[in-house]
């Protein structure tokens, strides 16, 4: 289901890149788990976090393909969004 709306998100209509979207979903998963993001919150799939969700479509909208005009602007926007996951005791963890 992620892997659907991370490629309505690129505008994929087709299989061709199946490949590439799934290693940019696990790398996506992987950073934010670096991060501090607790592994649990990250990999639910049937019930994913709406901002884990976010997160993981604009980190693939940042590094997806080559000749991106907004890469730039999402890498940004998700930098922001980690970072503000990773602070939040709901999602690192450390709820006090």
């Amino acid at each position: 289901m992620l892997e659907s709306k991370v490629k309505t998100a690129l505008r994929l209509k087709n299989t061709a890149f199946d490949i590439e979207v799934a290693g940019l979903i696990a790398a996506a998963k992987a950073d934010l788990v670096q991060s501090g993001i607790d592994k649990s919150v990250v990999d639910k799939e049937n019930t994913i976090d709406p901002l884990i969700e976010r997160a993981i479509i604009v980190y693939c909208k940042a590094n997806f393909g080559y000749d991106n005009d907004e890469a730039d602007r999402f890498a940004k926007s998700y930098e922001t969004l980690k970072t503000h996951l990773s602070l939040a005791g709901d999602y690192n963890g450390k709820m006090e």
